[in-house]
C-alpha cells in the first residue's frame, strides 16, 4: 500500500521513540525494522522524530531496515532519492520541513543526507514468513496486517516475535488488535496506541 505521509498517525511513533530511547539508549546500536513502508514517509518520520529526541550524536547510533513487497518496482528508488512534493510534507510539526529538507525545484524537497544515511531498503514479502534480519529492537509494521487474513497475521506476528530482541517493541495499526493466538508474546504499553512490548 503505497498511500502514506510524513508524521501520519505521529503519537504512535513518538511513543514507540519515548520507550526506544528510554530502554535501548544505552546500546551501541538501535535497529529497526519498518514492515511495509511504501515510499519512505514512514520509516523517515520514525527517523526525524528519533534525531530530534537523541541529538546528532545519539542518533548515530540508529539503523533502519526498511521494507515493501513494492509490484511497482519504483519504491527503491524514490526511498534512496528521498525527494518528496510538498503535498506529501506539509503536515510536520514547524521547524522540520526547514531544518531537515533542501528545496530542489518547484514543490519538492530533498531530505537531508544524515537522515538518509540510516536507513536501507530491502524489497521483501512477509507472507514468506522469512524474515530480512534478526535482532531488532522495534518493528513497525502499520497499514499492513489489514490485508492478511486472519491466520496469515498470526503467522506474521509469530515471525516478528522471533526476530525481536528481548524487551523489543512491536507497533501495528490502530484498527487491528493483537490476535488472541499472540496474546501471551505481547505486553500492550500505551493505552492510546497499539505499541506492544515482546515479553
Amino acid at each position: 500500500m503505497a498511500f502514506t505521509f510524513f508524521f501520519r498517525d505521529r503519537h504512535t511513533i513518538e511513543h514507540l521513540a519515548n520507550h526506544l530511547i528510554e530502554d535501548f539508549s544505552g546500546k551501541s546500536s538501535i535497529k529497526v525494522w519498518d514492515a511495509g513502508c511504501a515510499m519512505g514517509p514512514e520509516p523517515y518520520t520514525f527517523a526525524l522524530i528519533m534525531a530530534e529526541k537523541m541529538g546528532y550524536f545519539g542518533f548515530k547510533k540508529v539503523k533502519i531496515v526498511a521494507t515493501d513487497i513494492d509490484e511497482s518496482g519504483n519504491f527503491e528508488q524514490i526511498v534512496k532519492d528521498a525527494i518528496y512534493p510538498y503535498s506529501d510534507l506539509s503536515r510536520m510539526p514547524e521547524g522540520i520541513l526547514e531544518k531537515y529538507f533542501t528545496k530542489i525545484d518547484g514543490d519538492r524537497y530533498e531530505l537531508d543526507h544524515n537522515i538518509k544515511s540510516k536507513l536501507e531498503y530491502h524489497w521483501h514479502d512477509l507472507l514468506t514468513l522469512d524474515p530480512i534480519q534478526a535482532g531488532f529492537d522495534a518493528i513497525i509494521c502499520k497499514n499492513v496486517l489489514l490485508h492478511f487474513k486472519p491466520e496469515e497475521r498470526v503467522e506474521v506476528i509469530k515471525m516478528f516475535h522471533k526476530v525481536l530482541n528481548p524487551g523489543g517493541y512491536f507497533v501495528s495499526e490502530q484498527t487491528q488488535a493483537l490476535p488472541p493466538e499472540c496474546a501471551g508474546m505481547f505486553e500492550k504499553m500505551v493505552s492510546d496506541a497499539n505499541l506492544f512490548k515482546k515479553l
